[in-house]
């Protein structure tokens, strides 16, 4: 009755079929509750990665043209931005008192007259923009449908979660916005239970005691949160036998770390490799395929086999089929793939070059059919299940004024999967201060991606065509023992 209520108020204040709603906010059911009022009316849903910065978020409203704008109340700066960045909003909301028109007030509102009609949409009328970043580190609205997200809720069901139920339950701890909010979708078609930690920080013994207390039988998580879950004492304090399903997804997970979390779980593992364009749903690894033995029958470092409808190949610069075991770029298509970028014609004839939705990504099949990914045709790396893109992090760098030139590779770490090193060029007569850099960054872009941390060099490594090649930086990074 909440979502048909605020759906009501949304229609009232003319939100309706194909109007951008941002969505800038922690965890909670009132980010939950946006998207399905969204839908009621026909709006397209646009939630924003929270650790964004203020002008990434502004970017973001003004770039879908959004019509309604709906803010946490602990994000005020965010809210200005965006507001001052984007004409086209009509309706701005917040989450939470005292900062104007509250999503309570618009619950409160319909409560009289709720949506008893949704608005008619097909299958290929867009639902939601999840945004994501190219190589350039411009961010980019994937479409996803109605008829997509009905497509990959089902295949989560069945190739993740088989037997989900209304007696299941579910703990979240990633953020909604992402791919934690369509593992959640999926809770809601089966009726099972979404539990949510208290805070927007990960509360190791708070999850294990949610976990007991509740009988969670499935959560969605990236290897930074799960080895962080199976390396606190408090795995052991808990009763954690309800789980039949722990998903990872988002990034590699080191094969020991993979093995902890076995010794800690059980054969409860259930690894997926996705992107958001098509909406986590490529691969799957379930339970049965991992194992703590490094068994030669088991297909060690894969991370799955085909989706459930989804076709997957690996093909060469000339888009055509490789032979298993042949390297090139991991390409996908069926009823997962998104719709398109919006508003970007550009990117759409890149990516869907071929007939074929082109990931980015570089890999092989193995003889039965399992993928195994061994790099990326960009320069992006993944930290603790983020993309953070190199170029992105540079222009932020450069607009200091003691930085003359900058370059950021992705190196493995331990905790995150991956980090970034930003290797400086100090501009003539200055001298570069890496704390006041790092502080620089602050409002500029999103916690976490900023670099783990900062190298100063006389100068960069340069190709014959002036470029700087990121290889060649990794390698003088290692043979100096700075990465």
């Amino acid at each position: 009755m909440r979502v048909a209520a605020a759906a009501a108020s949304l229609r009232a204040r003319g939100i309706g079929a194909g109007d951008r709603v941002l969505v800038h906010a922690r965890n909670g059911n009132a980010i939950f509750e946006s998207c399905w009022a969204c839908w009621l009316v026909g709006a397209v849903w646009v939630p924003t990665n929270f650790r964004l910065s203020p002008p990434e978020v502004a970017y973001l409203a003004s770039n879908a043209g959004c019509r309604a704008h709906v803010f946490d109340v602990g994000f005020p700066e965010h809210r200005e931005a965006a507001r001052a960045g984007n004409v086209a909003c009509v309706l701005d909301v917040a989450i939470g008192e005292g900062a104007g028109l509250s999503w309570e007030d618009l619950v409160a509102e319909g409560a009289a007259a709720p949506v008893t009609e949704t608005t008619a949409v097909d299958r290929d009328h867009p639902a939601w923009l999840f945004y994501t970043s190219g190589t350039t580190g411009r961010p980019k609205g994937g479409t996803l449908t109605h008829g997509q997200l009905a497509f990959v809720v089902v295949n989560h069901i069945a190739d993740l979660m088989p037997g989900l139920n209304e007696q299941h339950a579910s703990l979240v701890v990633a953020p909604l916005s992402h791919g934690a909010g369509i593992h959640a979708m999926a809770q809601v078609a089966r009726g099972a239970v979404s539990v949510l930690l208290p805070g927007e920080r990960l509360d190791v013994p708070e999850a294990w005691r949610l976990v007991e207390r509740h009988r969670v039988t499935n959560m969605f998580t990236v290897p930074t949160i799960l080895n962080a879950l199976v390396r606190d004492a408090s795995v052991d304090a808990h009763d954690h036998a309800s789980l039949r399903h722990v998903i990872y997804a988002g990034a590699p997970m080191y094969r020991e770390d993979q093995k902890q979390a076995l010794r800690k779980l059980g054969r409860c593992l259930v690894q997926y490799f996705g992107l958001g364009e098509v909406t986590g749903n490529i691969t799957v690894l379930p339970p049965e395929w991992h194992s703590l033995e490094d068994d030669p029958a088991m297909p060690l470092g894969s991370c799955g086999y085909p989706r459930t409808g989804i076709e997957l190949a690996i093909l060469d610069a000339q888009n055509r089929r490789l032979d298993a075991d042949a390297t090139g770029e991991i390409c996908v298509r069926g009823p997962a793939v998104m719709a398109g970028y919006f508003d970007n014609d550009a990117a759409n004839e890149k990516a869907f070059a071929g007939g074929w939705f082109h990931t980015g990504d570089l890999g092989h099949l193995d003889a039965r059919g399992f993928l195994h990914i061994t790099g990326r045709q960009s320069d992006m790396y993944i930290s603790g299940g983020s993309n953070v893109y190199p170029r992105e992090v540079e222009e932020a760098l450069l607009t200091h004024p003691t930085v003359a030139e900058a370059c950021v590779v992705g190196v493995p770490d331990a905790k995150w999967g991956e980090s970034g090193v930003a290797v400086l060029v100090a501009a003539e007569g200055t001298t570069i201060d890496p704390a006041a850099v790092m502080a620089h960054l602050d409002g500029r872009l999103g916690r976490y991606k900023w670099p783990a941390r900062i190298v100063l060099w006389d100068a960069l490594p340069r190709s014959g065509y002036g470029k700087v090649p990121k290889a060649e930086v990794k390698r003088l990074l290692a043979e100096r023992g700075e990465a």
